[in-house]
Formats: C-alpha cells, sequence, structure tokens
C-alpha cells in the first residue's frame, strides 16, 4: 500500500500547523487497525491538511493515497475517507467568488479547482462502493456519486436502481438525499430527479423514505411539492412514531446518561473528532429513529420563507407524544424565528407550554429561546410565570469559572416587561454573586423595576474592582442602574471611576452616570476632570456622559473634533456619534464629519454621515454613504431608521422612503445569518425594533429625541 509516497516531498509542503512531514505518518493511522489511532489520523486530516476546508499542496498530493484506501475493504471505516474525499473535491468557487479574489487567494483557488478535477477523476471507484458491504462505506458513497461524478444521468441511474435492493434504512435516506443534490448541481437531470422524488414521496414507501423525498422535492423543485404539505408531512410523522415506537423518558435520559458517562478509547487524549462522535451519539441515545430530526431540518430550511406552512408545521411537532420530537422542534423553532419575520404567537404559546415539562433540557430550550425571542413571548407570560413561581430556589444558574446567569424563564418573563419577575429579581440581588444577564432583564421590566434601585446600588457598594469582571460584578448592575435612570446610584457610580476597575467598566460607568442625565450634576467636576487627562477613546465616554449630565455643549465640543482627527477608528466613530446628539449645536465639526465621508472604513463613513444627518439634515452626499452602509453592513440600519425617524427626513418619495419600505416587505430578518454561530441573542429583538423605526420614520418620524 502506498506505493510512492516516499517519493513525495512532504517536507517542502505546509498544512495548516506547519510542514506537512507528518502526513505519511496520518495516512498510516487511517489504514491501522486501532480505532483510536483511526480516530487521530482522521482529525489530523480535517485538523491540518484539509483544514476548515482549506486544500493545500499537500492535500492534493493526499488525494491518490486516499483513493487506494477507499478501494482496499480490509481498511476499516472506509466511508470516513470517502466523506473526506468528497469534502476535499467538492469545494466549487462560482464566478462572483473567482473574480474577487485577490492575488494571494489564486494559489488556494487553483488548488480547490485542481482537488476538484483530481477526485472527479478518480470518481469512478464510488460506483462500486453503493453495494460495499460496510454500511458505512454505503451511506457516504451516494453523496461523493452526486457531488463528484462527470456522469450525472447514470449517477441518478445508478441511485434509482440501488433503492429497492439497499436494505438499510438509513442508507437509503442517502441515496434519496444524494438524488436531491445531484438536481440542484446540474441542470441535465434537475426534471428527472425530481419527477423520481415525486413518485416516492406520493407512493405507499415506508414514512421516513417518503419524509426524505418531500424534503430534497422542497430544496430542488418546491413547485413539486403538494399544495397539502403540512398535513402531509404530519401524518407521516405520526406513522413514524408508530413504526418507530419511542421509548419512555426516563429509559431516554438513561440511555443518554449512559451514552455521555460512557469510557471511550483513547479518552486521555481527545480528538474533535472524537468529541463529535460522543456528543452525536449522546444526542441520539435512546431516539428510536433519529435520523428524522436531519429531515425535518432539511425540509425547514428549504421551505425557507414559507413561514405560514412552517409555522403550522412547528405547531404539529411541538405538540408530539414524542419527547425527543418536541425537542427538536424547539430547536427548530428557534431557527425559524430567528431568520424568518412572521406571526408565532401559536409557536411561543406552545413553547410556553413546555415550560412544565419534566425533561430540563426541554424546559431550558424551550426557556432559552423565549428569552432571545424578547417581547414575542408575551403570549406565554402566564406560563412563564407559573414557571418562576415554582423555581425558587433556581433562579440564578451557576456555570463553570463561578459565572452567573438567570433561569431562562425568569429572563424571558423580565424580557417582556411582566412586574411577576420582579419578586424574583429581589430575591437575586441578596443572594451572593450577580447573575451576568441582570442588566439585561431589569432594562427588559423596565419602569417595573424601579423598586430595585435601592438594592442595585447596594450590590454595586459590595462589589470590588478585583472581583468584578465583564460578565459579572459590576457590569450588570452598572447596566441595571442605568436602565432605570437611577440617579440616586451617582455616589456608587462614581466609586468605580476612582478605584481601579477595568476600562470598560469604567466606560460603563460613565454611561449609567450619562443615563442619570441633570441627576447626577454632583458627578460633573470628576466627570470633567477624568475627560481632560483621559486618552482620546475614554476623552469621548467623558465628554459624552458631561453633555448629558451638564448639557455644557461648550466644554465637550472642542474634544470631540480633536477626537476626529485620532487615526484610531473607534474614538473617530465615537466622537461623530456624541456630535450627532449635539445636534445643530456641533455645526462647527460638519466640515470634518464631511471628509470622513470618504473614509477608508466603511463603519467610519456611516457614523459621520448619521452624525450630519442629526446636525444639518440629510444632503444627497449623506443618503448616498447611508444606503451604502444599509445595503453592505446590515447592522448599520437601526441606526440608519432611528435616525430618519427623529428627523423627519423619509418623506414619501424620497430614496430613502423606497429603502424603509423595500425592507418591510422583506420576509427575511435584516440580520439573519447563517451557520453554527449564525445568530445573537439580540438580533431578533434588533430586527422588530428596525421594523418598528421603519414604519414610524414613513408616517414622519417623533421628531427630535
Amino acid at each position: 500500500m502506498f506505493a510512492g509516497i516516499d517519493e513525495v516531498d512532504w517536507a517542502s509542503m505546509e498544512h495548516a500547523y506547519g510542514p506537512a512531514d507528518d502526513v505519511p505518518a496520518l495516512l498510516a493511522g487511517l489504514a491501522s487497525a486501532d480505532p483510536v489511532q483511526r480516530e487521530r489520523a482522521l482529525d489530523g486530516m480535517y485538523g491540518a491538511v484539509h483544514h476548515q476546508g482549506d486544500v493545500y499542496a499537500c492535500t492534493l498530493a493526499c488525494i491518490p493515497f486516499l483513493f487506494e484506501l477507499v478501494a482496499d475493504p480490509s481498511v476499516a471505516e472506509r466511508g470516513s475517507i470517502v466523506e473526506l474525499l468528497t469534502s476535499i473535491g467538492g469545494i466549487e468557487l462560482d464566478e462572483d467568488d473567482e473574480e474577487e479574489l485577490d492575488e494571494d487567494e489564486i494559489e488556494g483557488a487553483a488548488n480547490y479547482a485542481m482537488a476538484a478535477a483530481a477526485v472527479c477523476a478518480g470518481a469512478e471507484v464510488f460506483v462500486g462502493l453503493l453495494a460495499d458491504a460496510d454500511r458505512g462505506v454505503r451511506l457516504a458513497a451516494p453523496l461523493a456519486l452526486a457531488t463528484l461524478h462527470a456522469d450525472p444521468p447514470r449517477v441518478l441511474a445508478l441511485l434509482r436502481k440501488r433503492l429497492p435492493a439497499e436494505p438499510d434504512e438509513e442508507v437509503r435516506l442517502a441515496l434519496v438525499e444524494a438524488a436531491g443534490r445531484l438536481a440542484l448541481r446540474h441542470d441535465t437531470v434537475a426534471e428527472a430527479a425530481a419527477h423520481w422524488l415525486s413518485r416516492l414521496a406520493m407512493q405507499e414507501y415506508a414514512p421516513g423514505l417518503r419524509l426524505a423525498a418531500l424534503a430534497q422535492l422542497a430544496r430542488c423543485a418546491p413547485g413539486a411539492l403538494p399544495v397539502d404539505i403540512v398535513p402531509r408531512v404530519a401524518d407521516l410523522l405520526r406513522a413514524l412514531r408508530t413504526a418507530y415506537p419511542p421509548s419512555d423518558p426516563a429509559t431516554r435520559a438513561a440511555a443518554r446518561a449512559a451514552a455521555e458517562a460512557a469510557p471511550r478509547e483513547g479518552a486521555h487524549a481527545p480528538t474533535l473528532i472524537g468529541q463529535l462522535r460522543a456528543l452525536q451519539a449522546a444526542e441520539e441515545a435512546g431516539r428510536s429513529a433519529p435520523w428524522a430530526a436531519d429531515l425535518l431540518r432539511t425540509l425547514h430550511g428549504a421551505l425557507g420563507d414559507r413561514v405560514e406552512d412552517r409555522v403550522a408545521l412547528l405547531a404539529d411537532q411541538l405538540c408530539s407524544p414524542d419527547e425527543a420530537q418536541r425537542l427538536d422542534a424547539v430547536r427548530m423553532s428557534g431557527g425559524l424565528i430567528r431568520a424568518w419575520r412572521g406571526s408565532y404567537d401559536e409557536v411561543v404559546r406552545l413553547l410556553g407550554e413546555l415550560l412544565g415539562e419534566p425533561d430540563l433540557r426541554l424546559r431550558d430550550a424551550a426557556g432559552g429561546l423565549l428569552s432571545e425571542v424578547q417581547r414575542l413571548a408575551a403570549p406565554a407570560a402566564d406560563a412563564l410565570a407559573a414557571r418562576v413561581a415554582v423555581t425558587h430556589n433556581s433562579w440564578v444558574r451557576e456555570w463553570q469559572y463561578g459565572q452567573r446567569s438567570l433561569d431562562p424563564a425568569l429572563r424571558a418573563l423580565a424580557n417582556i416587561g411582566d412586574p411577576r419577575a420582579l419578586p424574583a429579581l429581589g430575591s437575586v440581588l441578596e443572594r451572593p454573586g450577580v447573575p451576568r444577564d441582570l442588566g439585561h432583564a431589569v432594562a427588559g421590566l423596565g419602569p417595573a423595576a424601579l423598586p430595585l434601585a435601592g438594592a442595585l446600588r447596594r450590590k454595586l457598594a459590595g462589589v470590588s474592582a478585583a472581583d468584578s469582571s465583564e460578565d459579572g460584578g459590576a457590569a450588570p448592575l452598572l447596566a441595571a442602574l442605568a436602565s432605570l435612570r437611577a440617579d440616586e446610584a451617582t455616589p456608587e457610580v462614581l466609586r468605580v471611576l476612582r478605584e481601579p476597575f477595568a476600562s470598560h467598566l469604567r466606560s460603563s460607568a460613565l454611561g449609567a452616570l450619562g443615563s442619570f442625565g441633570p441627576g447626577a450634576r454632583g458627578a460633573v467636576e470628576e466627570v470633567e476632570a477624568l475627560m481632560r487627562r483621559s486618552p482620546a477613546r475614554e476623552a469621548v465616554d467623558a465628554a459624552d456622559a458631561l453633555y448629558s449630565v451638564s448639557g455644557d455643549v461648550d466644554t465637550v465640543l472642542p474634544v470631540l473634533i480633536d477626537a476626529l482627527m485620532e487615526e484610531e477608528a473607534l474614538a473617530v466613530r465615537a466622537a461623530s456619534r456624541v456630535l450627532g446628539r449635539l445636534g445643530a449645536r456641533a455645526a462647527v465639526a460638519v466640515p470634518r464629519l464631511r471628509a470622513l465621508l470618504d473614509h477608508d472604513e466603511i463603519w467610519v463613513r456611516v457614523d459621520a454621515a448619521l452624525a450630519l444627518c442629526e446636525i444639518s439634515g440629510l444632503s444627497a452626499r449623506t443618503w448616498q454613504v447611508l444606503l451604502d452602509g444599509w445595503t453592505r453592513q446590515p447592522y448599520v440600519r437601526v441606526r440608519v431608521a432611528d435616525a430618519l425617524t427623529r428627523t423627519g427626513v423619509a418623506a414619501a418619495g424620497s430614496g430613502a422612503a423606497r429603502t424603509l419600505r423595500a425592507e418591510l416587505s422583506s420576509v427575511r430578518r435584516h440580520n439573519a445569518r447563517d451557520g453554527a454561530f449564525g445568530f445573537g441573542t439580540s438580533d431578533i429583538a434588533a430586527d422588530e425594533r428596525l421594523l418598528t423605526l421603519c414604519r414610524q420614520a414613513l408616517l414622519g418620524g417623533g421628531g427630535r429625541g
């Protein structure tokens, strides 16, 4: 095996972590009889040789040897090697990507192209793997063929021929998924593949296969979906529960606990691959048909902006007698609400009902999502209040490294401004420690939280600089006091400025003082002194607070204008924001702000344009910059819409009005992102605020605030 491997100059090549002279050992490890060695070798291939999908010269050099491994039936776990080859050869650059490549990226793009050509040239080997004795190989081969083989009609014919002969349910689903992939990648077989999928969805096949066919149809031929897609899928889910009866919750919990606690060979040096496999095993433990969740996720993703259909389907899933299906439905509900605008009252109400579930994972998943959707959680208010009432000893969760957070149900109840959260938050303040999300909860509760001001002051007075951090200690308390505008806490906040707290806490303290307004006049002298002795970025924060407390434009204006001349973009942006607050009184800064409209950084340009909008109105040039920011950086849209609302410049027929109306007509949330880390906990609230601001701006705005 591996004839000629020693003739490759591996040492002259590199991978993600340096010289590639360890690659031959990784390839040998993939062929090892020891499962621990195989896992480490596979982890090394993905971690270094094919790091985050990259293709290096050493990755290309591996391809012939990987094919040699795949073709040898004595090699164990060849399915994982098929998946690796599929990943290496399946990366495609579209025309837009190619046009945007800079000189440093050209070599990488060439490697992708050469990898695709090399793997496709050897893809005939995958044909023989469709009927391999190894189930894992049969599971990986269909997608490899659909992704890499140069003859799509032949591949479709092979998939259709193999389906009735394949005994394994999950492999049959992989054959159907491969047909969908073919249809998406090759117009020449799209119609034939969709026709076959339609037949599989309509005829008397097993419910899992029919569900898989519907999911792939939704991806590649949505027009071919039956009009009664929701009741049809609901019927299939019921049929699946009959064909694969779910085990009782206690049995499932025991199976999951056993999977999580199971010792694994090589656990003394765990790999990322091994950890992912362990997590998957724990997730699937006790499930009768674990693949059903993937089918439903595929279907939901393919249905995209068909929000009403997806809501109806989720309502059915959330009422499933199968606990695992309910948990999946909560997670899928999060994916829908985060990405798409719509009416979610029914889904939210059903999420509230899950707060009484005995399973902690299910309760926490429902509560966490309800806290994330913030004001949209109002239909679940009574259920949240009931949950908070019975968790009086568990209102605070303690995590690794001593971090604390509020129970999700309590946080969600506070986020909707429900005063029934007040007693629990008061009790939390009497206990040791500070939950890191306390400030958000108090802000959500709004004026109803004013009775907490005294307890917040006492808590802040007891926090030391040594034990305070960004995720606990003073930060949440300062945020809470700022949201309440509790100017009686001025002495406690000033202590943070006087003592050696971290710089981000000094900024938070200045923000709190600014929120207190004239009620914090006793802090003017110290804040002004801090402004004069601080570097530009901190000086701007102090100037902002000083203006809010004293209204002294003459004192803060020179500091802000000087900050506009700084090289540090953050200082320039902060100064622009404060100058915008000054409005027409900052007219002297207009020339410099106009010059910033041509700055290299888009964020600097947008902040300068927003300031000009506040100071001197919306000009054609200013709107051009704001529109560019609106298009290229969706996260500026809330601030732009806010400025248009308060300045009242989005007159009917203007370019601004057209942009706002286009935003209101979009079903997709402006800040929706894809991927594992594709959302922030405030994204939904930010998008809902954007919609409100767009409507207000089109109605004429609310004047300057």
